[in-house]
Protein backbone atom coordinates (compact mmCIF):
# COMPACT_ATOMS: atom_id res chain seq x y z
CA UNK A 1 0.00 0.00 0.00
CA UNK A 2 2.45 2.55 1.05
CA UNK A 3 4.63 1.70 -1.98
CA UNK A 4 1.75 2.20 -4.48
CA UNK A 5 0.88 5.51 -2.66
CA UNK A 6 4.61 6.61 -3.19
CA UNK A 7 4.02 5.71 -7.10
CA UNK A 8 0.58 7.51 -6.78
CA UNK A 9 2.58 10.99 -5.40
CA UNK A 10 5.69 10.37 -8.02
CA UNK A 11 3.28 10.36 -10.71
CA UNK A 12 2.97 13.84 -11.67
CA UNK A 13 7.12 14.03 -11.52
CA UNK A 14 7.30 11.59 -13.88
CA UNK A 15 4.86 12.57 -16.57
CA UNK A 16 6.13 16.01 -16.31
CA UNK A 17 9.60 14.47 -16.90
CA UNK A 18 8.48 12.70 -20.22
CA UNK A 19 6.39 15.99 -21.29
CA UNK A 20 7.40 16.78 -25.20
CA UNK A 21 6.27 20.32 -24.20
CA UNK A 22 8.77 20.99 -21.62
CA UNK A 23 11.92 18.31 -21.44
CA UNK A 24 15.08 19.67 -22.29
CA UNK A 25 16.07 16.16 -23.27
CA UNK A 26 14.63 13.38 -25.96
CA UNK A 27 15.50 10.15 -26.42
CA UNK A 28 14.99 9.14 -30.21
CA UNK A 29 12.40 6.51 -30.42
CA UNK A 30 12.55 4.20 -33.47
CA UNK A 31 10.07 5.59 -36.05
CA UNK A 32 10.62 9.33 -34.76
CA UNK A 33 11.79 12.04 -37.03
CA UNK A 34 13.34 15.27 -36.64
CA UNK A 35 10.14 17.73 -37.67
CA UNK A 36 8.16 15.20 -35.52
CA UNK A 37 10.27 15.62 -32.49
CA UNK A 38 10.48 19.17 -32.86
CA UNK A 39 6.59 19.86 -33.32
CA UNK A 40 5.79 17.94 -30.12
CA UNK A 41 8.62 19.50 -28.30
CA UNK A 42 7.15 23.42 -29.76
CA UNK A 43 10.78 24.25 -30.94
CA UNK A 44 11.92 24.78 -34.11
CA UNK A 45 13.31 21.74 -35.77
CA UNK A 46 16.33 23.98 -37.34
CA UNK A 47 17.14 24.81 -33.54
CA UNK A 48 17.16 21.74 -32.38
CA UNK A 49 19.49 20.58 -35.32
CA UNK A 50 21.71 23.34 -34.23
CA UNK A 51 22.12 22.58 -30.55
CA UNK A 52 23.37 18.60 -31.73
CA UNK A 53 25.03 19.51 -34.82
CA UNK A 54 22.59 17.11 -37.24
CA UNK A 55 23.40 18.31 -40.50
CA UNK A 56 20.56 18.59 -43.06
CA UNK A 57 18.31 16.88 -44.19
CA UNK A 58 17.97 16.56 -40.11
CA UNK A 59 18.70 12.91 -39.96
CA UNK A 60 18.12 11.42 -36.12
CA UNK A 61 19.33 7.88 -34.79
CA UNK A 62 17.01 5.64 -32.78
CA UNK A 63 18.24 5.62 -29.03
CA UNK A 64 20.21 9.06 -29.63
CA UNK A 65 19.54 11.35 -27.10
CA UNK A 66 18.84 14.85 -28.34
CA UNK A 67 19.38 18.30 -26.49
CA UNK A 68 15.94 20.43 -26.54
CA UNK A 69 17.24 23.95 -26.39
CA UNK A 70 14.21 26.13 -24.20
CA UNK A 71 14.46 30.02 -23.71
CA UNK A 72 14.48 30.56 -20.12
CA UNK A 73 13.87 33.43 -17.42
CA UNK A 74 15.44 34.90 -14.98
CA UNK A 75 14.38 37.95 -12.42
CA UNK A 76 16.99 39.66 -11.32
CA UNK A 77 17.53 40.22 -7.42
CA UNK A 78 19.35 43.12 -5.16
CA UNK A 79 23.46 42.62 -5.78
CA UNK A 80 23.15 40.71 -8.93
CA UNK A 81 24.97 41.26 -11.69
CA UNK A 82 24.78 40.64 -15.81
CA UNK A 83 27.75 38.93 -15.26
CA UNK A 84 27.51 37.14 -12.35
CA UNK A 85 24.08 35.74 -14.18
CA UNK A 86 26.02 34.78 -16.82
CA UNK A 87 28.34 32.73 -15.55
CA UNK A 88 25.19 31.38 -13.33
CA UNK A 89 23.67 29.81 -15.95
CA UNK A 90 26.81 29.34 -18.41
CA UNK A 91 25.92 31.44 -21.13
CA UNK A 92 28.14 34.41 -22.52
CA UNK A 93 27.48 37.76 -21.04
CA UNK A 94 27.19 39.43 -24.60
CA UNK A 95 24.33 36.84 -25.65
CA UNK A 96 22.22 37.83 -22.99
CA UNK A 97 22.92 41.36 -23.55
CA UNK A 98 22.36 40.93 -27.08
CA UNK A 99 18.55 39.15 -26.35
CA UNK A 100 17.91 42.20 -23.50
CA UNK A 101 19.15 45.49 -25.07
CA UNK A 102 21.35 45.90 -22.05
CA UNK A 103 23.93 48.99 -22.69
CA UNK A 104 27.50 48.79 -22.86
CA UNK A 105 28.01 48.11 -19.07
CA UNK A 106 25.56 45.61 -19.44
CA UNK A 107 23.58 47.28 -16.32
CA UNK A 108 20.59 45.23 -14.95
CA UNK A 109 18.33 46.44 -11.83
CA UNK A 110 16.44 44.19 -9.37
CA UNK A 111 13.22 42.80 -10.44
CA UNK A 112 14.09 43.15 -14.05
CA UNK A 113 13.10 40.08 -16.32
CA UNK A 114 15.76 38.80 -18.40
CA UNK A 115 15.64 36.29 -21.49
CA UNK A 116 18.43 33.60 -20.76
CA UNK A 117 19.01 32.76 -24.49
CA UNK A 118 19.32 29.04 -25.14
CA UNK A 119 22.68 28.01 -26.03
CA UNK A 120 23.63 26.34 -29.42
CA UNK A 121 26.58 23.97 -28.86
CA UNK A 122 27.17 21.72 -31.97
CA UNK A 123 28.26 18.06 -30.75
CA UNK A 124 31.89 17.95 -31.31
CA UNK A 125 31.59 13.79 -31.77
CA UNK A 126 31.24 12.63 -35.15
CA UNK A 127 27.48 11.09 -35.82
CA UNK A 128 26.88 7.71 -37.71
CA UNK A 129 26.24 7.97 -40.91
CA UNK A 130 22.29 7.65 -41.18
CA UNK A 131 20.98 5.66 -44.63
CA UNK A 132 19.14 8.17 -46.23
CA UNK A 133 16.75 5.43 -47.87
CA UNK A 134 14.17 3.64 -45.19
CA UNK A 135 15.00 -0.19 -45.33
CA UNK A 136 10.99 -0.56 -46.47
CA UNK A 137 9.30 -3.92 -46.67
CA UNK A 138 6.01 -5.31 -48.17
CA UNK A 139 2.71 -3.89 -46.30
CA UNK A 140 1.19 -7.38 -47.09
CA UNK A 141 1.66 -10.64 -48.63
CA UNK A 142 -0.63 -10.70 -50.94
CA UNK A 143 0.10 -10.92 -54.82
CA UNK A 144 0.50 -7.64 -56.51
CA UNK A 145 -2.75 -7.14 -58.98
CA UNK A 146 -1.21 -4.07 -60.64
CA UNK A 147 1.68 -2.82 -60.74
CA UNK A 148 3.68 1.18 -61.00
CA UNK A 149 3.14 2.66 -64.35
CA UNK A 150 2.73 5.88 -65.89
CA UNK A 151 -1.29 5.82 -64.85
CA UNK A 152 -1.09 4.17 -61.75
CA UNK A 153 1.33 5.76 -58.96
CA UNK A 154 2.04 2.97 -56.37
CA UNK A 155 1.02 -1.22 -56.84
CA UNK A 156 -2.47 -2.91 -55.73
CA UNK A 157 -1.98 -5.50 -53.78
CA UNK A 158 -4.55 -8.81 -53.26
CA UNK A 159 -5.99 -8.85 -49.53
CA UNK A 160 -8.63 -10.13 -47.88
CA UNK A 161 -10.86 -7.62 -45.60
CA UNK A 162 -9.73 -7.94 -42.54
CA UNK A 163 -6.02 -8.97 -43.47
CA UNK A 164 -3.49 -6.74 -41.47
CA UNK A 165 -1.83 -4.54 -42.79
CA UNK A 166 1.57 -3.28 -41.98
CA UNK A 167 4.19 -0.28 -41.87
CA UNK A 168 6.56 -0.28 -44.62
CA UNK A 169 9.09 1.07 -42.61
CA UNK A 170 9.08 3.11 -39.31
CA UNK A 171 8.04 6.42 -39.16
CA UNK A 172 5.24 9.07 -37.90
CA UNK A 173 1.43 9.05 -38.92
CA UNK A 174 0.65 12.03 -40.79
CA UNK A 175 -2.72 11.41 -42.24
CA UNK A 176 -5.20 8.76 -40.68
CA UNK A 177 -8.88 9.53 -42.01
CA UNK A 178 -10.83 9.27 -44.76
CA UNK A 179 -9.71 10.23 -48.43
CA UNK A 180 -13.13 11.29 -50.15
CA UNK A 181 -11.67 11.24 -53.71
CA UNK A 182 -10.18 7.97 -54.14
CA UNK A 183 -8.69 5.48 -51.20
CA UNK A 184 -11.88 5.51 -49.11
CA UNK A 185 -9.63 5.10 -45.84
CA UNK A 186 -6.19 5.83 -45.60
CA UNK A 187 -2.61 6.23 -44.18
CA UNK A 188 -0.10 8.11 -44.50
CA UNK A 189 3.11 8.08 -43.03
CA UNK A 190 6.11 9.96 -43.17
CA UNK A 191 9.66 7.95 -42.64
CA UNK A 192 12.04 11.33 -42.18
CA UNK A 193 14.49 12.99 -45.56
CA UNK A 194 11.54 13.00 -47.92
CA UNK A 195 9.98 9.75 -47.82
CA UNK A 196 6.63 8.82 -47.12
CA UNK A 197 4.35 5.94 -47.50
CA UNK A 198 0.45 5.65 -48.59
CA UNK A 199 -1.82 2.75 -47.88
CA UNK A 200 -5.34 3.07 -49.04
CA UNK A 201 -8.53 1.27 -49.67
CA UNK A 202 -8.42 -0.06 -45.63
CA UNK A 203 -11.94 -1.23 -44.04
CA UNK A 204 -9.83 0.30 -40.58
CA UNK A 205 -7.63 2.37 -39.47
CA UNK A 206 -5.90 1.45 -36.30
CA UNK A 207 -3.45 4.33 -35.61
CA UNK A 208 -4.02 8.16 -35.05
CA UNK A 209 -1.82 11.33 -36.55
CA UNK A 210 0.99 11.87 -34.40
CA UNK A 211 1.36 7.55 -34.02
CA UNK A 212 5.02 6.84 -34.32
CA UNK A 213 5.21 3.42 -35.81
CA UNK A 214 7.86 0.65 -36.30
CA UNK A 215 8.45 -1.23 -39.43
CA UNK A 216 6.06 -3.80 -39.52
CA UNK A 217 3.40 -2.61 -37.07
CA UNK A 218 -0.30 -2.40 -37.84
CA UNK A 219 -1.75 0.52 -39.10
CA UNK A 220 -4.92 -0.97 -40.46
CA UNK A 221 -6.95 -3.40 -42.21
CA UNK A 222 -7.61 -4.62 -45.35
CA UNK A 223 -10.62 -3.50 -47.19
CA UNK A 224 -12.20 -2.19 -50.27
CA UNK A 225 -13.17 1.38 -49.32
CA UNK A 226 -13.36 4.21 -51.67
CA UNK A 227 -13.39 3.74 -55.32
CA UNK A 228 -11.84 -0.30 -55.05
CA UNK A 229 -13.86 -2.72 -57.39
CA UNK A 230 -12.55 -5.16 -54.93
CA UNK A 231 -10.38 -5.86 -51.77
CA UNK A 232 -7.05 -4.54 -52.44
CA UNK A 233 -4.54 -2.42 -50.74
CA UNK A 234 -3.28 0.75 -52.83
CA UNK A 235 0.69 1.46 -51.72
CA UNK A 236 2.60 3.86 -52.98
CA UNK A 237 6.10 5.26 -52.01
CA UNK A 238 7.06 8.52 -52.31
CA UNK A 239 10.08 11.19 -52.20
CA UNK A 240 10.36 14.75 -52.01
CA UNK A 241 6.61 14.85 -53.77
CA UNK A 242 7.13 12.21 -56.30
CA UNK A 243 5.94 9.01 -56.76
CA UNK A 244 8.57 6.39 -56.56
CA UNK A 245 8.01 2.52 -58.31
CA UNK A 246 7.52 0.32 -54.57
CA UNK A 247 9.19 -2.48 -56.91
CA UNK A 248 12.82 -0.66 -56.96
CA UNK A 249 12.84 -0.32 -53.48
CA UNK A 250 10.98 -3.10 -51.59
CA UNK A 251 12.96 -6.54 -51.04
CA UNK A 252 12.04 -9.09 -53.82
CA UNK A 253 10.25 -11.92 -52.58
CA UNK A 254 8.89 -15.38 -54.78
CA UNK A 255 5.81 -14.71 -56.83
Amino acid sequence: MRRAALLLLAAPLLLAAFDPATETEHKVREGETLSGIAERAGVPASVIAAANGIPEPYLVQTGETLVIPRQRTHTVKEGETAFGIALEYGVPLENIAVANGLDADHTVKAGQKLIIPAMLQPKLAARRSIPSIPAFRWPHDGKVLLGFGPKHDGIDIKVRIGDMVRASASGTVVFADIEKTRFGRQVLIDHGNGWFTSYGHLSRITVEKGDVVKAGERIGLAGDAGKATKPELHFEIRHDGEDVDPATKLPPRGK
